[in-house]
């Protein structure tokens, strides 16, 4: 219990990941707890992420950490996290389920957040390949082909117009629809099927009540999200209307000393972006530290205080 972290940071995927190295160049005392829950684990590749194009997640972490080997204050530690308060002097403590105790001067919530998948039989098996939520990650390996998209409601349009963009053959899975948008989809050229969908085989082929079925190469699905960790709600820290963590322009959260980043913070859903969040907010854990420990003026674009105003 003597030794205080510079900054916990819970979580080991993009965002966590990518500021745990920003703080180990910055020779700060890292402790990185990774549950391995990542969301992307099930995608066979990643898409859209400079220089890695077609990397695995499993490869992609598993890189990460071999390079922050290399910096001597920063320790990745698989395990969970299961509490973490607040102490009167302004530190962290937090308990790890293997009942070990650790203590830090900042937190970094990088938890990700959990896709809720549509409760159909095939669903599972298929998920981050030929059934997927997100088509900037995934429409480029299913361009061209027999697609799908499951879901109605205005969010069901917009996704339909979407992932046009990667094919002409696309099939909106929907009932309920009003004219005005039945008009648009048809002078798109974009089908619409009312038939209720039980299930999904094969690649991707959608199986109807009435036994009947629709040879798809892939099914664009909502997939909503919530909370991975209740280390947040622990903390008290504010959430938003869509559940993730309340964040100002500096990565703070309502708890003075408390930042998040990556999906749990309301990052667009991609990694390329959750990389970017992490090494950009670690950069203001790293000032705010700095401020606390000199009083010293920062310049534009950093803020002194680690609580929001």
């Amino acid at each position: 219990m003597s030794h205080v972290h510079d900054c916990l940071i819970v979580g080991g995927g993009p965002a966590g990941l990518s500021a745990a190295l920003v703080l180990g160049r910055a020779r700060r005392d890292v402790l990185v707890v990774d549950a391995g829950q990542q969301s992307n684990r099930p995608a066979h590749a990643i898409g859209g992420l400079l220089a890695q194009e077609g990397t695995s997640p499993a490869q992609l972490y598993a890189t990460a950490r071999e390079q922050l080997a290399g910096y001597p204050t920063v320790t990745v530690h698989d395990g969970e996290v299961e509490a973490i308060e607040a102490d009167d002097d302004g530190r962290f403590r937090a308990r790890l389920a293997q009942g070990e105790a650790v203590v830090a001067r900042r937190v970094l919530l990088a938890t990700g957040m959990q896709y809720v998948r549509p409760e159909l039989p095939g669903v599972a098996e298929r998920w981050g390949g030929a059934v997927f939520h997100c088509p900037f990650c995934h429409g480029w390996e299913v361009r061209d082909g027999a697609l799908a998209v499951l879901g109605g409601g205005a969010a069901g349009v917009l996704k339909a117009f979407l992932l046009h963009g990667w094919s002409d053959d696309v099939v909106l899975l929907a009932d309920e629809l009003d004219a005005g948008d039945r008009a648009k989809l048809e002078a798109a050229g974009i089908a619409v099927d009312e038939r209720e969908v039980v299930a999904v085989r094969d690649t991707a082929t959608l199986v109807f009540a009435d036994g009947s079925q629709l040879a798809r190469d892939g099914v664009l699905v909502a997939a909503p999200m919530h909370q991975r960790s209740e280390l947040a709600a622990d903390l008290g820290v504010e959430l938003d209307d869509a559940g993730t963590i309340a964040v100002d322009e500096f990565g703070r959260t309502s708890v003075p000393g408390v930042f998040a980043a990556g999906d749990v913070a309301g990052t667009v859903q991609m990694v390329a972006a959750a990389v970017g969040d992490g090494a950009r907010i670690a950069a203001q854990v790293r000032f705010s530290l700095l401020a606390e420990d000199h009083d010293v003026a920062l310049p534009h674009g950093a803020h002194a205080p680690a609580a929001r105003d």
